[in-house]
């Protein structure tokens, strides 16, 4: 009898211990984010302007695109086709940053900084943190996924 229920009991602490142990590692943001992002949807002024598919689209960014994966180098088309090249950092994991950007983004020093929202592994949440000149000086939102 104490034998069964010492076995019972020993059984029960390992499949507890083997359950909570096992915990999904998560990548770090400087991996996660490696990659080339496109645009499926993007609010200006927290109005949506385009969603990928869409045909009521106000502005079309269909080839914006934020290519981070040869790090720490970054491309950056806007939705008007116009590229961009230099380096990116995470200063945080909410924080990036592209800089020494050439030729100059409209209205920066070559500096463009981004709130990362959310990540996983296809979706990118980003909210620019200064306003755009070249889409009229909004505050953009940008819902990014990788294909």
């Amino acid at each position: 009898m104490r034998t069964t229920r010492f076995t019972a009991f020993l059984f029960t602490v390992t499949l507890f211990s083997v359950l909570t142990g096992c915990k999904k590692t998560v990548a770090p943001v400087s991996e996660r984010i490696a990659k080339v992002w496109t645009a499926s949807k993007v609010d200006e002024n927290k109005v949506t302007v385009y969603t990928k598919g869409g045909t009521a689209n106000v502005r079309n960014y269909a080839t914006f695109k934020l290519d981070l994966s040869g790090a720490p180098t970054v491309k950056y088309t806007e939705f008007d086709g116009n590229t961009f090249t230099g380096t990116y950092s995470l200063p945080s994991d909410t924080r990036l940053v592209l800089t020494g950007l050439t030729p100059q983004p409209t209205g920066s020093n070559g500096t463009i900084e981004f709130t990362i929202n959310s990540i996983d592994d296809n979706t990118l949440s980003l909210s620019r943190t200064t306003a755009s000149q070249k889409t009229g000086g909004t505050t953009n939102d940008y819902s990014l996924t990788n294909p």
